[in-house]
């Protein structure tokens, strides 16, 4: 468990508010696009957004951040102006005005989690292994907004949405005011290696390059897995259901996952979680009309997102050390949700029109695989690492 000067709940607390908003946003945010009469090549570009930000925002902070900047003050930083900018959203209803504001509220959003992560795993310290502890805390806001919204909207117009995600955003940025932090310091820094040096490594540019294409893949599905079932004439509610099962198997995945890494390396494990992406993807494809089908390609979201970021942010965490944790966590925010998101959203509204459904999911099915083959030759002759 966390030390005893860093209370369990207090960190975990901003975990659950931060993904609470996400919880909002990937169900329910194409839905509320679609309301407004956007096509989908238009839903897909705006929810390419939210990714788009990440490949700038993390590592401008993480930068900073890694050169002296409170990593505390960042956080708290990111999470007002995430408050003030969201405001514009109650005006915004063209497509480029609510692009503007869109870019600006995720822009400072998603330059708050890599610097909290950082902070997690340095009050965790020789507790590493229970940094999954922590974190299903995020999974366990994320279930409780995608839930109660999926009820909520089933009774509301969905025009109420942007109330409750601003709600949501001032828990974030109120649970940021609780938290403690002494940034640390060290005398050794000088002799660290460079981020560069490390960076150029074949092994670590396939991490993160794989780590780029398991996001691509998941474009469909968090573009219009809502907007796909809500066609097949599945509620709201059951909607919500679905994303809240695949998050609560994610839950028992992080609260387990100290156990997983006794047995497993991480290569391992992100491996297996590659391969479980290609059959979640041809299932929800081909047969999202079957409820068995829908079912278990939602329990393998404990793969496709659970053991596999868990195991992707250990991995960064023992490669960069300590003095490159900023950039490093930041790095592989923007490459995976960042840009991989990015691609992902933008090639999903294309497709989705050209292709259909099931075409669209076969496809991230293939670049699944694509990355699952890259990873067994890059992680071929490297040694097995675990924190």
């Amino acid at each position: 468990m966390p030390n005893a000067d860093y209370p369990y709940w207090r960190l975990s607390a901003f975990y659950a508010w931060y993904f609470a908003l996400l919880g909002g946003l990937v169900p329910y945010w194409g839905l509320y696009l679609k309301s407004l009469n956007f096509n989908a090549e238009q839903i897909g570009l705006l929810m390419s957004t939210f990714m788009g930000t990440k490949i700038i925002a993390p590592n401008v902070w993480g930068y900073l951040a890694d050169k002296g900047l409170p990593r505390l003050r960042i956080v708290q930083l990111g999470a007002i102006l995430t408050v003030i900018s969201f405001v514009g959203i109650f005006w915004a209803t063209s497509f480029f005005a609510l692009m503007g504001v869109m870019i600006a509220f995720s822009f400072f959003w998603n330059a708050i989690l890599p610097q909290y992560e950082v902070i997690t795993f340095r009050k965790l310290a020789d507790n590493i292994y229970f940094y999954g502890r922590v974190r299903l805390w995020g999974s366990v806001g994320f279930i409780a907004t995608v839930i109660g919204l999926g009820l909520i909207l089933d009774f509301l117009p969905i025009s109420f949405l942007p109330w409750i995600l601003f709600g949501i955003i001032l828990g974030i940025w109120v649970s940021s005011l609780t938290i403690q932090y002494t940034e640390f310091s060290s005398s050794s820094k000088g002799n660290a290696a460079s981020f560069w040096s490390i960076l150029k490594q074949p092994d670590i540019l396939g991490f993160f390059f794989i780590c780029f294409l398991m996001q691509v893949s998941h474009g469909p599905y968090y573009t219009f897995f809502s907007i796909y079932l809500e066609a097949l004439n599945y509620t709201k509610t059951e909607i919500g259901l679905f994303w809240a099962l695949g998050v609560f198997i994610e839950v028992a995945i992080f609260w387990s996952m100290h156990l997983l890494l006794r047995y497993f390396s991480l290569q391992q494990i992100l491996i297996v979680s590659l391969g479980f992406a290609v059959i979640r993807w041809i299932l929800i494809g081909e047969y999202a009309e079957s409820l068995i089908a829908i079912i278990i390609a939602q329990s393998l979201h404990a793969a496709t997102f659970g053991s596999f970021h868990a195991a992707a942010i250990h991995f960064v965490q023992k490669t960069f050390h300590q003095h490159h944790e900023g950039k490093g966590q930041a790095l592989y925010s923007s490459t995976s949700f960042g840009a991989g998101g990015a691609i992902g959203a933008l090639y999903s509204g294309f497709a989705w029109d050209a292709l259909g459904p099931t075409w669209s999911f076969f496809s991230a099915a293939m670049i699944g695989l694509l990355a699952m083959v890259l990873a067994m030759a890059v992680f071929k002759k490297t040694k097995n690492q675990n924190p």
